[in-house]
């Protein structure tokens, strides 16, 4: 396959792990809850993924989440993030954090008897980078087959928000430039068609809105058709393929800003060109570790799935997902609705196993192959 990788969007999540609770002076609640600490995963030089298990009776659980602090057996006094999706098994982003940095995490409960912690998980941050603008690469004319490309010419890129300094999510600088980087096949490979990749992670996208996110995945399809001749493609093979987050991304562009949707949904100063009179319609979807809907919070609307006309979409996920659940029913709506699903589960496997587990990576080839061949 030809890939295209669209930056902008980022990594990874988790798999949960074990030990007993206690409130914050070291005591077990006795209403019966107890919740583990998820390990600590995808971290950057100021993010981290972790989350946690409340097991007991969770209807008497206001709030969920995560902790953290340079100190051991942070508390709630301390910087915490609330928890989204089942309280059974849960995931959540420690954010703002310094870089190189070691930090403590625990998950907690809030309970009628006290708030109840986890296990304490030690961390590193990594360093920082120093430098957020994109590599240098293309040329002035967008070459299709440059090693970088940026998706919108400068001073006429659709946004909603104005860059406010490092609010602990995203902090790309007002220069930045959405791009995707692209790789040929190899020589002697047979061109199957094309397929953009969206990795995951931190939801950090240009902003902290998920929709211009969405408009940069359908400028890079725009993109793609439209110079569908110089990559040697049927202008209908375009998949896209998301982990994670990166998935969450995929599925709001094709249920909110495929077609000829363009900038001026989100911006009316945005001037539309040529480029927004070509469809960003994908002809499949991968869902890998991911889900449609919103922030950590599955979609199982049938009917919205039925109008949005979505395409034929492949599902992977591990069996020690936190979102295990939902993955399993937001797959169940899209079936309800029509649309041609295939669904993996991997007994055991994590959040976040990406390529390091081949048997999905065969599987979503094979299913891309038959997608196209009957374009």
């Amino acid at each position: 396959m030809k890939q295209l990788i669209i930056s902008s969007v980022l990594s990874l999540f988790i798999g949960t792990s074990a030990t007993g609770c206690t409130d914050n002076n070291g005591t077990e609640p006795n209403d019966g809850i107890r919740i583990e600490t998820a390990e600590v995963t995808a971290i950057t030089s100021n993010n981290a993924l972790s989350g946690g298990r409340i097991i007991g009776e969770t209807g008497t659980v206001p709030e969920f989440g995560i902790c953290w602090a340079t100190t051991d057996n942070p508390t709630v006094s301390d910087s915490h993030n609330t928890g989204a999706g089942d309280a059974n098994s849960f995931a959540c982003y420690a954010t703002g954090l310094s870089s190189s940095t070691t930090y403590y995490l625990r998950a907690y409960a809030m309970t009628p008897e006290g708030t109840v912690y986890g296990q304490s998980r030690q961390f590193t941050t990594l360093a920082g980078s120093g430098d957020d603008m994109p590599p240098v690469g293309g040329d002035d004319d967008q070459n299709p087959l440059a090693s970088t490309i940026y998706l919108w010419p400068e001073g006429n890129m659709a946004k909603v928000t104005n860059y406010m300094g490092n609010q602990g999510s995203y902090q790309d600088p007002p220069s930045f430039r959405p791009y995707m980087n692209y790789f040929p096949v190899a020589e002697g490979m047979t061109i199957k068609g094309a397929v953009l990749v969206c990795a995951g992670g931190a939801f950090q996208f240009r902003s902290d809105r998920m929709e211009e996110g969405s408009l940069d995945l359908a400028r890079a399809v725009r993109f793609v058709r439209r110079h569908a001749a110089d990559y040697g493609i049927d202008p209908n093979d375009i998949a896209t393929v998301g982990f994670s987050a990166g998935g969450i991304l995929c599925g709001d562009e094709v249920l909110n800003f495929d077609g000829l949707v363009n900038g001026t949904a989100l911006a009316s100063d945005y001037h539309p060109d040529a480029l927004d009179k070509v469809s960003a319609d994908v002809c499949t979807i991968g869902m890998i570790y991911a889900f449609y809907g919103r922030l950590s919070v599955a979609s199982t609307d049938v009917e919205k799935f039925r109008a949005a006309k979505i395409p034929p979409t492949f599902f992977a996920y591990g069996t020690r997902d936190p979102f295990y659940r939902q993955f399993q029913a937001c797959a169940d709506a899209v079936r309800k609705a029509g649309v041609e699903v295939e669904q993996h589960e991997y007994e055991g496997l994590p959040h976040g196993f990406g390529y390091t587990h081949e048997a999905w990576m065969i599987s979503f080839d094979s299913w891309m192959t038959e997608i196209m061949a009957n374009n």
